[in-house]
């Protein structure tokens, strides 16, 4: 008669449920623990990117926890010195501790193949974290909370999946200097052989160039200004002109932006519409009311068309969801740059963003949350944000109403994550509200202010980490809300003296 646990096995197939197991190596745990058991050296050659929680047995976390306790603090880490600090009954397969660290040790690996035990070891938990993920996903969309919509559940899990994908890399860590020196070298090669010879991405305003090199990877960029003066438009005509310059190559079957860029916008204030016709009206030299109202001639629609038909392959990406987090924010980018690239990201404007809703904090505490999120966003896309962000009103109690940086609303926290603060005034739009009495001596002295200030604005650089500050003077025309470069003296033909 054949034994009962073979019939049992005999039926294992049918009636046993076959479950699978999370994906780990103990092999691989097991030879790790043990070159580091027999030199310490191994130890060094994984501990920037492999932590205990990283392997699968809770005996290994807790060995390879006291073992880098006891290296940091400058002792050896041996089966000996290690069994003071662990349980003395742990029963592991019927040996005991003692017998399972020797074991360990007389099965290392060497120290030369220690790194490559660490990444097998460490991906096997990212392809944990994977399912955990995938896990939670599933139940929380069948057991959803009342107060947690589809939405936040999707942003929710791009955050989780995105640490994820960032924790999954061993590039982290010191960097040699001479690696830094070629890559600054390198910059500035690339701004000798780009035209205008800028290290940064071009805003189109030649002057604004020089003060600043162009547009900076990396860089959070805010544009203040009271209403009115025109930091949406400055905004878009950037973004539309770095769009619009956008030039392309492939490098070892990878396109890779050499000029212009690829913009995300996110309008919070404007609608899509709104921004085209902005956008549409500077291209076609158009007022943009006379566009909304068709006030417009045959010969003038005729040129809309043709600047229309020119930018529907401009690579200028919209987002006009009002209101959203910085959360989404940041999920929303990271997917654009995901599926269509993306070299410059504009947000208008910060007060219009929300924080992480904790009802306790109060708006100050907000806007810190939501600056240091677009400065870390800019770091991890790598890419320069522009942000747009309201001046307090107490400018208008000036005399001399041009901006400086405590005027910024929540100062604080965007003055000090802001790598560039850029202020834009426009003197005449405060001259013209003083009009005096026509015909008096008083408006006769108005109107010539008016004419030595009209279709002129200041650009100020208040802030720059990488460069000197000052007042860039821009043209600007209000009619289609364009900034352009400033025809200067020194750029004008001579005169003749005759």
């Amino acid at each position: 008669m054949p034994p009962a646990n073979s019939a049992a096995r005999a039926l294992t197939p049918v009636q046993e449920p076959q479950y699978r197991q999370a994906p780990h190596n103990i092999e691989a745990e097991q030879a790790l623990l043990g070159a580091i058991l027999v030199n310490n050296e191994a130890f060094y050659r994984v501990s920037d990117f492999l932590e205990p929680r990283h392997f699968h047995e809770q005996i290994h976390q807790r060995v390879y926890e006291i073992s880098a306790s006891l290296i940091r603090a400058g002792k050896i880490a041996t089966p000996v010195t290690l069994k003071t600090f662990l349980p003395g009954d742990t029963d592991l397969g019927g040996l005991t501790l003692s017998q399972y660290m020797a074991r360990l040790a007389a099965e290392a690996t060497s120290v030369i193949n220690a790194e490559d035990y660490g990444r097998t070891i460490y991906d096997l938990a990212i392809r944990r974290s994977l399912i955990t993920i995938g896990e939670d996903m599933v139940n929380i969309a069948y057991d959803a909370p009342v107060d947690m919509p589809p939405r936040s559940q999707i942003e929710d899990a791009e955050r989780r999946l995105y640490e994820v994908a960032e924790l999954g890399r061993y590039d982290g860590g010191f960097q040699r200097f001479g690696d830094a020196l070629y890559t600054a070298v390198d910059m500035a090669a690339n701004a000798f052989k780009r035209d205008g010879g800028l290290s940064g991405v071009s805003t189109g305003l030649s002057d604004l160039d020089k003060m600043m090199g162009g547009l900076q990877r990396s860089d959070l960029i805010i544009v203040a200004g009271r209403p009115g003066m025109g930091k949406t438009a400055l905004a878009t005509n950037i973004a539309f002109n770095i769009a619009k310059a956008w030039r392309a190559e492939e490098v070892d079957g990878v396109s890779k932006t050499v000029d212009g860029g690829i913009v995300g916008f996110f309008s919070l204030e404007m609608s899509a519409e709104q921004l085209a016709t902005r956008i549409i009206a500077e291209q076609a030299n158009l007022a943009s009311y006379k566009i909304r109202r068709g006030d417009i001639t045959e010969q003038e629609f005729i040129r809309l068309s043709d600047a229309a038909r020119a930018m529907q392959a401009v690579p200028l990406y919209i987002d006009e969801t009002g209101g959203i987090t910085i959360a989404a924010l940041a999920a929303r980018a990271r997917r654009l740059q995901r599926q269509r690239g993306l070299d410059l990201l504009v947000v208008d404007y910060i007060q219009l963003l929300s924080g992480s809703a904790k009802k306790d904090q109060g708006r100050v505490q907000e806007v810190t949350e939501i600056t240091t999120g677009l400065k870390a966003l800019a770091k991890e896309l790598n890419v320069p944000i522009i942000a747009l962000s309201q001046l307090s009103r107490q400018v208008e109690s000036r005399d001399d109403k041009r901006p400086q940086l405590s005027d910024l609303r929540e100062s604080g926290s965007i003055e000090q994550d802001a790598d560039v603060v850029i202020f834009v005034f426009r003197e005449e739009y405060y001259h013209k509200n003083k009009e005096p009495r026509p015909g008096t001596e008083e408006h006769i002295k108005w109107q010539t202010e008016m004419e030595q200030i009209h279709g002129r604005a200041e650009v100020i650089i208040g802030k720059q980490r990488h460069g000197p500050t000052g007042t860039v003077q821009v043209q600007f025309e209000a009619e289609v809300t364009r900034f352009g470069n400033l025809a200067r003296e020194d750029y004008l033909p001579e005169r003749s003296s005759e």
